[in-house]
């Protein structure tokens, strides 16, 4: 009796042991002989409004389908620490925080399709390092951001058909074959299936590498469904994206100016590169060891061309390696690579000697170089010729007033050797006189400067490198192209009250090159300028108003005075005329003894113009007898 009860007791306190099962779920506890196992929870209730927050911490599979629940909230699954497989499908989701899938260290497959997502949490997948599997099909989204890429970049199974998608990024095909020949996934002999069908594809450039893919035979990439159709453009609606041809988008095509290239140690070395494309794609360059560089000069002569200029002003041993010209547009990627060698060595000695040999070890402070002319000096930095196995060492030249017979000082050959020392610094002497010079500041502001120069005995064509930039700052250093002949360059874009350092660099000419250094103005003394220009301006405009106005009126008077001499004139031919009005006579009817007569002006007459001899009061007499008559005929 007692054992009976034991064994109830131990039951009991199994029960009480026993993970506890959310009400409206399932809880399915698979077990294996050596007595370990997995759980699998199913919730499946219609009633079901919101996500279970009581589901066993060992679940390896939680399925959520069929449920009334519209929302995923923050750290919905945090203690589901074992969790390798979330199904969330078929639901009436809307909104899914970015939160939501904390700390799924293990998850391996994310379902979430079914439902009505339109705005996806892409960042959430980065709590989600293991996660290979993304089903997002049966959803409302209608854009997957350039923002999303990185999050992609381990999932092998992506499923977006049945959205509303009408683009992708053209960088999105870029993680994986065959754009991508360094598969990033842990397994890279597995392929990414992709679900792609049933969206309004809009097919242009930007899908231009997801319709090359369709068209592969053997791709890397896999299509759930090989059958896409474009919804538009207008002339491609309804064509298969096999079908598609986008005459307006070209890959890029990369030349460089050379592929490989040996420059003296101290020179300034210029690597260009030009790409066509459609459309005209962007380029830039990088080091071997992928990193960016930034002095660069870009130029686009014209739509589907562009060409760029990798400047290096006094290369060093670390600047020789790999340099990589990447062209870049929606339609796909090339690339050039330039491979630049350290040739020699710049040294700042006396006159070059011939050394003599030995058949030790090189002293500490000796030159190995590539040929036997090598120069001598107390002090001379140890430089190795790369493409040469005979290491050459000079012995440091003692300071001495002559040469002794017999000592083992280098000497300074006679004849031709003299003669053609002699050529070779006359030569030296005229290249040295070929340069920029008088280099100095005209006009500054608090953010430009205008620099001028004289070229002396330099062509007017020659190009010039003006390089620029904050005082001891060598890295922000900014260039500016133009040529000797041009004599002056604007700096603008400079930051106020701040000193700068800007040299000229003339191509194709070994030796110094000039630099100066300059202050820009500060805001304040910018400002007092201004002030004083108003001032000025002021007092120029008070001056010259009133003699504008002066002139004016002086003309006016002029105009107006020639138009009242006109008036005269005009009045005095009109007065040379005479008006003369006719007059009859008419008895009048007015009861007088004797009738009388009047003057009548016919109107017929009254606008006669005549010219006569008498005066014009005369011509007015009025006659009161028919028998007499004027004496006067007009």
């Amino acid at each position: 009796m007692c054992r009976l009860l034991y064994v109830h007791v131990l039951l009991s306190c199994l029960s009480m042991a026993h993970p506890f099962c959310p009400s409206q779920c399932t809880c399915v506890f698979h077990g294996r002989t050596d007595g370990t196992g997995t759980r699998s929870v199913l919730c499946n209730d219609p009633d079901m409004s919101d996500v279970p927050i009581n589901v066993p911490v060992d679940t390896i599979k939680l399925r959520i389908e069929k449920t009334a629940v519209r929302r995923i909230p923050t750290e919905a699954f945090y203690y589901l620490v074992e969790l390798r497989y979330l199904w969330i499908t078929y639901n009436s989701i809307t909104s899914v925080d970015t939160g939501s899938f904390y700390n799924l260290k293990v998850l391996h497959e994310l379902r979430l399709d079914g439902n009505m997502i339109s705005m996806f949490p892409w960042e959430s997948l980065k709590e989600m390092p293991m996660l290979r599997t993304l089903d997002l099909h049966n959803n409302r989204l209608s854009d997957v951001p350039t923002e999303a890429i990185p999050y992609l970049l381990n999932i092998t199974y992506l499923d977006l058909s049945s959205n509303k998608l009408i683009t992708l990024p053209s960088d999105l095909m870029d993680i994986w074959p065959p754009f991508n020949r360094e598969p990033i996934s842990t397994n890279a002999s597995q392929k990414v299936v992709l679900g792609l069908q049933d969206n309004p594809w809009f097919c242009d450039c930007k899908i231009s590498k997801l319709i090359e893919i369709s068209k592969m035979v053997d791709a890397p990439l896999v299509l759930m469904d090989l059958f896409l159709t474009c919804n538009g453009p207008e002339n491609l609606a309804g064509v298969l994206f096999q079908h598609a041809d986008l005459d307006s988008c070209v890959k890029p095509s990369v030349m460089a100016s050379a592929t490989k290239i040996a420059s003296p140690l101290g020179s300034n070395v210029l690597l260009r590169c030009d790409a066509t494309g459609s459309p005209t794609p962007t380029l830039y360059w990088t080091r071997s060891d992928g990193s960016r560089v930034n002095r660069t000069v870009e130029e686009s002569p014209g739509e589907g061309i562009k060409w760029s200029i990798m400047i290096l002003n006094g290369i060093l041993y670390k600047d020789a390696g790999n340099y990589s010209c990447k062209a870049k547009n929606v339609a796909g990627n090339a690339e050039a690579t330039i491979s630049l060698s350290i040739a020699g060595s710049i040294s700042t000695t006396s006159p070059p000697a011939r050394p003599n040999i030995g058949t030790g070890p090189p002293e500490p402070g000796t030159t190995c170089a590539p040929t036997v002319d090598i120069l001598i000096s107390p002090s001379v930095t140890s430089t190795v010729f790369p493409r040469t196995s005979t290491m050459l060492w000079a012995i440091p030249k003692k300071p001495s007033n002559g040469l002794q017979k017999g000592s083992k000082q280098t000497k300074i050959e006679q004849g031709s050797n003299g003669r053609n020392f002699a050529a070779d610094e006359k030569s030296k002497k005229s290249e040295a006189s070929k340069s920029v010079q008088d280099v100095e500041i005209v006009e500054k502001t608090s953010d430009s400067v205008v620099l001028i120069w004289t070229a002396g005995g330099l062509p007017k064509d020659a190009p010039l490198t003006v390089v620029y930039s904050p005082y001891g700052e060598n890295d922000m250093k900014k260039t500016e192209e133009t040529n000797a002949g041009s004599g002056k360059v604007l700096l603008a874009g400079l930051s106020s009250g701040m000193r700068y350092s800007v040299c000229l660099i003339a191509k194709g000419i070994d030796g110094e090159y000039p630099c100066i250094d300059f202050y820009t103005l500060d805001n304040v003394e910018n400002g007092r300028q201004n002030q004083l220009f108003i001032i000025i301006s002021s007092i120029a405009c008070a001056l010259v108003l009133p003699l504008i106005a002066l002139l004016l009126y002086k003309i006016l008077a002029l105009y107006c005075k020639g138009r009242s001499t006109a008036l005269d004139q005009q009045e005095l031919e009109k007065e040379s005329y005479v008006k003369f009005e006719t007059i009859s006579m008419k008895q009048r009817t007015l009861n007088s003894h004797p009738p009388e007569l009047w003057a009548r002006r016919p109107t017929h007459e009254s606008e006669r113009m005549l010219l006569c001899s008498r005066s014009s009061t005369d011509s007015q007499m009025t006659y009161k007898s028919d028998s007499s008559r004027s004496e006067y005929l007009c």
